[in-house]
C-alpha cells in the first residue's frame, strides 16, 4: 500500500485569490502531495478558460514543491478517487460557506464513504475574499488595491481580460 499522503483541493479558481493561496499553502504543509483540481462547472460563466485557470494556479503555486495542478470535470469526489487520494480539502470563509460545504460534505460521504473532507478556514484577512468579489471590484480597483485580494500574477491577466 502506498504510504504517501495525498489530498485534493477542488474549486473553480476563477481567478485564484489570496484566500485560495492561503488554503493551498496550509494544506500543502499537512500532506506529501496536494493536488489542486480545477473544476469545469457548466453552470457557471467563467472569466477564464479552464486552461488559463490551470496556468494561473500553476504560476501562483510554483514555490510549493508538493503541489500539482490538474483539470477535471464531473464529480469532485470521483476526481479525488482518480487521484489516489482519500482526503478532500475544502476552504471556507467564516459562516458564508459553511452551510453549503456541510451539505456537500454529507453528499460526498454518501457517494464515497472512503473519502474524508478536511475543512480549512481561510485566515481572517482573507475571510471576505471571493472570486465573485474580485470580478466586481477589478474594473474599479487599482493594481495596488487588487494586490490585497489576488496574487501579483493574476492582476495583469485580470487587466487583459477586463
Amino acid at each position: 500500500m502506498n504510504s504517501s499522503r495525498i489530498a485534493v483541493y477542488t474549486g473553480s479558481f476563477d481567478p485564484i485569490t489570496l484566500g485560495h493561496l492561503n488554503v493551498i499553502e496550509r494544506a500543502s504543509s499537512l500532506v506529501d502531495t496536494l493536488i489542486v483540481g480545477i473544476g469545469i462547472n457548466a453552470g457557471k460563466d467563467p472569466l477564464f478558460t479552464p486552461d488559463e485557470r490551470v496556468e494561473l494556479v500553476r504560476r501562483t503555486t510554483a514555490r510549493f514543491d508538493n503541489v500539482e495542478v490538474r483539470q477535471f470535470s464531473g464529480l469532485a469526489v470521483s476526481f479525488v478517487r482518480e487521484c489516489g487520494a482519500r482526503v478532500m480539502v475544502r476552504g471556507v470563509r467564516p459562516l458564508t460557506d459553511l452551510e453549503a460545504e456541510l451539505t456537500m460534505m454529507l453528499a460526498n460521504r454518501q457517494l464515497d464513504p472512503g473519502i474524508e473532507t478536511v475543512v480549512l478556514m481561510a485566515d481572517k484577512e482573507f475571510a471576505h475574499v471571493s472570486s465573485t468579489l474580485i470580478k466586481q471590484i477589478a474594473p474599479l480597483a487599482s493594481d495596488e488595491e487588487l494586490a490585497h485580494f489576488v496574487p501579483p500574477e493574476v492582476i495583469a491577466e485580470l487587466r487583459r481580460r477586463l
